[in-house]
């Protein structure tokens, strides 16, 4: 699929939409002790951004291990996006995994609240590049 310069524009700012207000959604969670949705809102957040990101230049993914992969390659083997970041996003990945498909598994406050910042953070810094990128094109 290929988008217009301006497609790309309305999709990119639809998903920076997106994440802030998962990211939101994630704060109410947190502040009801619903963990298990809180960090998969948390990873959603994260998710959306990525997807701008990736859309943004170019790229695009149907999978949510195609967007680790994408941002792996083209942001974080190029310094782009540093190593860290891309733990936390992996982290926040693991935990959604485990939270939607296993049973047995318990998140926990001590889980779920030492992500907040970090993932606020991750947001924010990637919505900067996109930022920054399109100030390049202009």
């Amino acid at each position: 699929m290929s988008l217009t310069e301006q497609e790309k524009e309305v999709v990119v700012d639809h998903r920076l939409k997106r994440a802030y207000e998962t990211l939101a959604e994630a704060k109410d969670l947190i502040a009801l002790s619903h963990w298990h949705g809180a960090v998969n809102r948390l990873y959603y957040s994260c998710y959306y951004v990525v997807t701008a990101l990736l859309i943004n230049h170019g790229y695009i993914s149907h999978t949510h291990s195609g967007a680790r992969g994408l941002l792996g390659k083209y942001f974080v083997k190029t310094n782009i996006i540093g190593k860290e970041q891309n733990k936390l996003y992996q982290k926040l990945f693991d935990f959604r995994q485990s939270g939607d498909y296993n049973d047995w598994i318990t998140i926990t406050e001590l889980d779920v609240k030492p992500l907040l910042e970090p993932s606020e953070k991750f947001i924010f810094e990637i919505e900067n590049l996109i930022k920054q990128e399109r100030q390049k094109r202009q």
